[in-house]
């Protein structure tokens, strides 16, 4: 019996023991805007013990640890606080606060991934940029935003839109061909090169991103849509995660007006687990360029987010009707600067605000050309994004996107024509009708008086691509997340399909040589006396349709990926399986005399349209991409890094013509090879990175455009290889905690090393250029900036730098370096707690550089961009002031 009592007595007392050495741990993590951080690590240091914050931020951690300890709290992008805590039994409650990290390379990356980690430890080439960058910037295009990541070459000379941007090591396809525009993870079209038209065309940036990630090589070809050599994400802000309200309103020169708004926050009471955020602009510009045509519109987004137990569903949905007027090359004299006009200003632009409302007949019925509206897009998607954790360590991702858009390009393309320099009055005449005997040329809208024989005019063509196109995509993916927490598997899947329509008018214009020039209506009286009306309206040739193609693909793709994570090690491997087929129905043409005026030229007269038939044809191709890649941590400054893949990249179906009784057109994926190895490094002081690569892509196809017999049509179609050796380094050092120096640098040696040319127009085929540098990559790229924020006062100065290129592969042109200068600043007033106010200014191209991005892109294969009085180019963007004024409340 006291044996029993004895016993008794020791246990109870063992468990008094242990009730008092337990102690309970709770608290709540925020960053500095009070926004509660989902998934921070809390972590007693020395120990195995730990827990993670929960949707609201709150965590609950029991230890039985005692004595003095360490509190960790930790979270990728954000500087870690270490709290020191008596454990004794009695509950403690921390309430911490984390500070964004001043380092880059301690931004979390999202993309390419499947799981949360930083920058430095992933073993991939990774850029970022926070939305508060690009709006201090007023960056208005896709080339703004980008032209500082390193490796890539960003082209802004057309305007906001349609940014030709390519990237290291691979050919010159421009408009996102082998890096695919992603809105929170899928992309913007789902299979490029349907119509050719830019991803960007479909959207455009607003406040309402939390930033922009770029990933290249690696991984990036696997997951969800792939890519050939990176992926551009554009991550949403949510109202669980982005709480408050946001207006900025940008003034620039140019009579530009933009006001851009964020809201976000709770739908419903305190309790509520739905959030929502609503975003977007209104602008309306005259500039930089003045064409007498306008840009404006309206963006909308927003997203609705549902928080239940063990996930989210947000729904995602945006609505665009914009106008950008677009800028194409012009003539230039042999110096490659811009030509003085006939009132004396130099000329940067040949777009006419009297081409609005042109019109004409057709064999169809009346076409009213679209030329007012420039690149235009009305229209919009909706998606779904569903989250499922099915335990801690089993997680199911899927989303489910639709996308509807009404999208016309018009291409003014300035002096392109038989007669295209500028050239005197006289001249024109001589060359165009040499035997009249009188002529007479009046401006449109101006009444009778004659135009002087000494004023230069300039032949035209003006291209309208009616391109609307209806995009579904989906994926899904399981995530198993192994017991001892080293691997984390990926089985994922990706489907969608994309129909699109191609159908082009053109038409040939005579106006004077001026900016926003005046049309001109020109007639003769020809060698036996007869009226010919040569110009009407402005129009000398109302050529009418062009082209008129149906196109769809559907792809499938499945993959599978393992990140593991060892003590000093991680590694990424992965597979994708992918297949696409797709249709192209080619519409036959006839041309028609339309107008029975005898007095008017055939050009006038007949005009080119739908004749009913079609051409059908299709294609279908499966290839396999595999990446393999690695990072060791050498120290706790400096990790290593290496990857490798096999990737694809199924080419335009625009590029294979059906053949008439061929019912399956030869069609093959395009093979690329990439490999990189590198260091990154981050202390208190400097981040950065250095790296060596190599790029191989086999069996390219690609169609050159030129202007033939007045038109633009496909010219040539180029079967390519091409190979690529380079270095790149990034760096941001850290002078004080608000002075810092950032930069990027790239050198690239690349090479054409086969290329078999067909002549679409006249035949033949041809093997040349074999051994040339790649057409519009330079080989020196980089990037320099100061920035100094003390969080009321900030400011940047920066260069970047585009190095020499060639115009074409022929590689018989080569364009100068350019190098162009921003400047910003601004103060932030805190009006209270939560609301303040940032009044700033920004300037593009301080020093108005006018170096040349490219030239006469569609000379043609025999080069005559150089080989003539006059180059046709396209500058840079010339000088451009914003003020901006950023409410927060």
């Amino acid at each position: 019996m006291m044996m029993k009592k004895l016993g008794v007595a020791i246990i109870a007392l063992f468990c008094f023991g242990s009730a008092i050495a337990q102690t309970d741990i709770t608290g709540n993590v925020k960053d500095a805007a009070g926004v509660p951080i989902l998934g921070a690590n809390v972590l007693i240091m020395g120990s195995t013990e730990g827990t993670t914050t929960d949707f609201d931020g709150n965590f609950i951690l029991t230890t039985d640890l005692t004595g003095s300890q360490v509190i960790r709290i930790s979270f990728v992008g954000f500087t870690a606080v270490e709290n020191t805590v008596e454990l004794n039994g009695t509950a403690i409650t921390l309430e911490v606060v984390l500070q964004e990290s001043g380092q880059q390379l301690d931004e979390v990356v999202i993309t390419a991934s499947s799981t949360f980690r930083s920058q430095k430890q992933a073993p991939l080439s990774i850029s970022s940029k926070k939305m508060a960058e690009i709006t201090k910037l007023s960056a208005n295009s896709q080339a703004d935003i980008l032209r500082t990541v390193p490796g890539i070459t960003a082209e802004g000379g057309g305007g906001e839109t349609a940014t030709n941007l390519f990237v290291r090591g691979l050919p010159s396809g421009g408009q996102y061909v082998f890096n695919p525009l992603q809105y929170d993870g899928m992309p913007l079209i789902s299979s490029f090169g349907l119509n050719s038209s830019a991803h960007d065309v479909y959207a455009r940036p607003d406040i309402g991103f939390k930033g922009v990630e770029f990933v290249r090589g690696g991984a990036a070809i696997l997951y969800g849509a792939g890519s050939v050599a990176g992926i551009i994400n554009y991550t949403s802000k949510t109202g669980d995660t982005n709480p408050g309200n946001t207006i900025n309103v940008e003034w620039g020169d140019g009579d530009r007006l933009k006001t851009d708004f964020y809201s976000g926050g709770r739908l419903g009471g305190e309790d509520s687990n739905t959030f929502y955020a609503f975003t977007g602009f209104v602008r309306t510009d005259q500039g930089p360029l003045d064409t007498g045509l306008a840009t404006r519109g309206v963006q909308f987004r927003g997203n609705i987010k549902k928080r239940f137990e063990r996930g989210t569903f947000t729904v995602h949905g945006q609505f665009i009707n914009d106008r950008a007027q677009f800028y194409l090359p012009l003539p230039l004299n042999a110096d490659r600067e811009r030509i003085n006009g006939n009132d004396g200003e130099p000329v940067a632009q040949l777009l006419s605000g009297q081409l609005e409302e042109t019109s004409f007949l057709t064999p169809g019925g009346v076409y009213e050309s679209p030329i007012e509206d420039g690149v235009f897009t009305k229209g919009g998607y909706v998606m779904g994004d569903f989250t499922y954790n099915f335990s801690d360590n089993l997680r199911f991702k899927s989303k489910v996107r639709y996308a509807n858009y009404e999208h016309n390009f018009a291409l003014y393309v300035g002096g392109n024509g038989t007669n295209g320099n500028p050239i005197s009055l006289n001249g024109y005449m001589a060359s165009i009708a040499p035997d009249n005997i009188g002529f007479s040329a009046t401006y449109q809208g101006g009444g009778d008086t004659q135009i002087s024989g000494t004023d230069l005019v300039v032949d035209n063509l003006h291209v309208d691509r009616l391109r609307p196109m209806t995009d579904y995509s989906g994926e899904a993916s399981l995530t198993l997340r192994s017991n001892d927490g080293f691997h984390n598997f990926t089985l994922g899947t990706f489907l969608s399909r994309t129909e699109a329509e191609d159908v082009n008018y053109q038409y040939r214009v005579l106006s004077e040589f001026n900016n926003n020039p005046r049309l001109i209506n020109l007639s003769y009286t020809d060698a036996g006396g007869g009226n010919v009306i040569f110009s009407e309206g402005g129009l000398t040739n109302r050529v009418g349709m062009t082209s008129n193609r149906f196109l769809d693909q559907n792809r499938t793709a499945f993959y599978i990926t393992d990140e593991m994570v060892f003590d000093k090690w991680r590694f990424d491997v992965g597979f994708r399986l992918e297949s696409t087929e797709g249709n192209f129905s080619n519409g036959g043409l006839e041309e028609t005399t339309v107008y029975t005026n005898t007095e008017l030229t055939d050009d006038l007269r007949n005009v080119s349209f739908a004749d009913g038939s079609f051409t059908r044809a299709r294609i279908s191709a499966t290839d396999w991409a595999v990446s393999l890649a690695g990072l060791y941590e050498l120290s706790e400054s400096t990790n290593l890094y290496a990857n490798f893949s096999r990737g694809f990249f199924f080419p335009q179906i625009r590029s294979f013509a059906p053949v008439a009784g061929i019912p399956e057109s030869n069609y093959d994926a395009e093979n690329i090879i990439q490999f990189e190895a590198g260091a990154k490094f981050g202390t208190s002081k400097f981040s950065g990175s250095a790296a060596a690569y190599y790029v191989s892509l086999k069996d390219r196809v690609r169609i050159n455009q030129a202007i033939v017999g007045g038109l633009l049509v496909d010219q040539t179609r180029s079967e390519q290889n091409t190979s690529t050796f380079g270095v790149e380094a990034t760096w941001d050092y850290r002078f004080t905690d608000v002075l810092s120096l950032q930069g990027t640098a790239t050198y690239q040696n690349h090479e054409i090393t086969k290329n078999i040319q067909e002549d679409l127009v006249n035949g033949g085929t041809t093997v040349t250029n074999e051994g040339n540098e790649l057409a519009r990559q330079p080989n020196i790229l980089g990037s320099i900036a100061l920035n100094y924020n003390d969080s009321a006062f900030d400011a940047i100065f920066s260069l970047n730098h585009t190095g020499k290129k060639f115009t074409s592969d022929i590689n018989d042109v080569e364009l100068d370096a350019i190098t162009i200068a921003r400047v910003g600043a601004g103060y932030t007033f805190n009006t209270n707690e939560d609301n303040s106010v940032r009044l700033g200014f920004s300037v593009f191209n301080l020093f108005d550089s006018d170096g040349i991005t490219e030239g006469n892109p569609r000379a043609g294969v025999a080069g005559e961009a150089g080989n003539q009085d006059f180059f046709f180019g396209r500058p840079i963007l010339p000088r451009r002031v914003f003020l901006t004024a950023t409410f927060n409340f």
